[in-house]
C-alpha cells in the first residue's frame, strides 16, 4: 500500500504527539488527480473553524480530463472526523506550541484517507542533535559492516 502524497518535512520540523486517521470531502476530478499522485502537502496545515476541521494549504493539480469544472488546487478542504476526534483536537491545539499537521495521503479500501498528527515545532538544536545521531548511528553501521567483511 503506498502513499499518494508525503509531507517528508514534516518528521524534520516537528515532534509527532498524536497521529488520526480522516477522510476528505473531495471532488470527483480532485481524486483522480490524487489517484495519479499528484498531489503535494507540503506548507499545509489543519484548522478548526467553527466545529469543523479543514486542511488549508494542500495543492492538488487539476485533473487535465476533467469537462468545464473550474478547479481551484489550494482550496481548503473539508475533513471527515468523529464529534469525539475533533473535540479532542481542539483541546490539543489550544496548548500553548501545538499544531495540528498533515502527514500523508494514502488509500484504504477504495478511499483516500488522511494522516494528521498534533505536534510541537522542534527547536533548531533539537534538528542539529537528531542530525549528529543519525550520522553517528550511520558511522557506527558502516564501521560494523566493515569489520564483519574481515
Amino acid at each position: 500500500m503506498s502513499d499518494f502524497a508525503r509531507n517528508k518535512k514534516a518528521l524534520h520540523d516537528f515532534h509527532i504527539e498524536e497521529t488520526y486517521e480522516a477522510g476528505l470531502a473531495l471532488t470527483g476530478p480532485e481524486v483522480k488527480s490524487i489517484r495519479e499522485g499528484r498531489a503535494n502537502l507540503r506548507e499545509s496545515y489543519v484548522r478548526v473553524r467553527d466545529g469543523e476541521v479543514f486542511l488549508v494549504g494542500a495543492h492538488i493539480s487539476p485533473y487535465k480530463n476533467a469537462t468545464n469544472v473550474p478547479q481551484d488546487p489550494t482550496r481548503d478542504r473539508k475533513l471527515l472526523l468523529h464529534r469525539k476526534e475533533i473535540d479532542r483536537l481542539v483541546g490539543k491545539s489550544q496548548e500553548e506550541r501545538k499544531t495540528i499537521i498533515p502527514l500523508r495521503l494514502y488509500p484504504k479500501n477504495g478511499l483516500i484517507k488522511l494522516e494528521i498528527a498534533v505536534a510541537s515545532r522542534k527547536r533548531q538544536y533539537d534538528k542539529r542533535r537528531e542530525i549528529a545521531k543519525k550520522t553517528a548511528q550511520r558511522e557506527i553501521e558502516r564501521a560494523m559492516k566493515e569489520r564483519l567483511r574481515r
